[in-house]
């Protein structure tokens, strides 16, 4: 009986003693801005390595406007296979999933949104000055985004038909008619309040059903990498636009006072880098020449001095480049006009200041050289007569010539110059 008694006593005592059961790690990657090929490989090496550490889930907190097709399906690809739940969540308040962000927030096991958030407008759009788009491309590229939102939110048992309108109408819903549309599995104020909410719920992974335990969880957050950060950043459309304008800027500066070195080096520093976004991006050559041609009108008429002609059709050649210069059918991979029309006005100034300057200078008698005694007023030292004479002009004695007879004494008139000799007529 004394053997039996002490059992519950000694069970009691070990579960005293025994370590807490843990709720395992959340692996949590942020993601802000434009979706491209570093946050592409940046999400699917948060994925991995939630796969690798065994992680209860890996959490994708996003923000986006959009971004480049082959780069979100590359992100959704490894949404849809990875062997860990993935929880995509659009927060702070305030942000967004449009555009490939509506792909991938749909893709996920759990799709969450924080308060004062919205998700939408997936529609397809080709902008641009006298863009033209083939309607038959153009409908082939809507339907095939739409038969992609619809086979995604069909797989994870989401609003299939919302989806489809979110491609071909464009509709975009806050977090609130999202959960009442079932685009959406919760609302969450907070990180904590995500994973407080997600513990308990099951999502399935490879056909199998599996259970979050994330109560708890410690959160190990990803870091992007920091050349991750800087495609990131070069591959935003504004920043490539004005690294492009800046590389050539730099490039004339250096042409046009040889030796400087600094401005050629910046240049060249900045057009390969542009380049380099240029390869990511959709590029239209057309804008890439417009604009060029406006550097180079800007030049002539500065060299040439046309009276400004040449830097109005510059001016006008810039913005049209400008904004033709991104073709993507994504409104975010556009350069803005906010940062279009600043740089267009200053490079515009810096040129039509340069032209001022260059026709002032023509404008301007000389003052150095045998053409700046032209005009200039002084005395006869001798006699002047046909050829013979000697003259005092600018703190110097001239030799002098005239057609009329001039008087020592008299005050002159240089009217005219030939190597050292001065032509004069007398002042009456």
């Amino acid at each position: 009986m004394r053997a039996k008694s002490l059992v519950p006593c000694l069970v009691l005592l070990l579960a005293a003693f025994a370590p807490p059961s843990s709720a395992g790690e959340a692996i949590v990657a942020r993601m802000t801005g434009i979706i491209g090929p570093s946050s592409a490989r940046f999400m699917v090496e948060a994925i991995g390595r939630a796969e690798e550490l065994g992680a209860e889930c890996v959490i994708l907190e996003m923000d986006t406007p959009g971004g480049l097709d082959e780069s979100m399906r590359q992100i959704v690809k490894k949404i849809m296979t990875s062997r860990v739940p993935v929880v995509v969540y659009v927060a702070p308040s305030g942000s967004r999933a449009a555009s490939a962000g509506v792909f991938i927030t749909m893709a996920a096991n759990v799709a969450a949104m924080a308060p004062g958030t919205n998700i939408g407008a997936a529609h397809p759009v080709s902008i641009g000055l006298g863009a033209k788009v083939d309607s038959v491309m153009a409908g082939k590229a809507v339907n095939d985004a739409a038969a992609y939102a619809r086979s995604i939110a069909g797989r994870r048992g989401r609003n299939a038909d919302w989806a489809e309108d979110a491609v071909r109408e464009s509709v975009s819903i806050s977090e609130t008619e999202a959960l009442r549309l079932r685009v959406i599995d919760l609302i969450a104020p907070s990180m904590q309040a995500l994973l407080d909410s997600l513990d308990g719920r099951t999502v399935t992974i490879e056909e199998k059903t599996v259970a979050l335990h994330t109560k708890g969880a410690a959160i190990l957050e990803m870091k992007m990498s920091w050349s991750d950060r800087l495609l990131a950043v070069i591959t935003n459309p504004n920043i490539a636009y004005v690294l492009f304008m800046l590389g050539l800027l730099g490039l004339y500066f250096e042409l046009s006072t040889p030796g400087a070195i600094l401005p050629g080096v910046v240049g060249a520093i900045c057009l390969i880098l542009a380049f380099f976004a240029f390869q990511v991006l959709s590029i239209s050559y057309t804008g890439v020449l417009l604009i060029i041609l406006a550097i180079v009108l800007f030049i002539v008429d500065v060299k040439a001095a046309t009276h400004g002609a040449l830097t109005a059709g510059g001016l006008v050649a810039m913005t049209i480049g400008s904004i033709m210069l991104f073709n993507d059918p994504d409104p975010a991979l556009h350069a803005s006009l906010q940062v279009i029309v600043p740089v267009v006005l200053v490079t515009g100034a810096f040129f039509i200041v340069g032209v001022y300057l260059s026709i002032r200078s023509l404008r301007t008698k000389p003052t150095t050289g045998g053409s700046a005694l032209i005009g200039q007023e002084g005395d006869a030292r001798t006699p002047v007569d046909g050829k013979d004479g000697k003259v005092f002009v600018a703190g110097a004695h001239w030799s002098a010539s005239s057609d009329e007879k001039i008087e020592e004494g008299k005050r002159i008139r240089v009217i005219g110059v030939k190597g050292m000799s001065l032509k004069v007529e007398e002042i009456r």
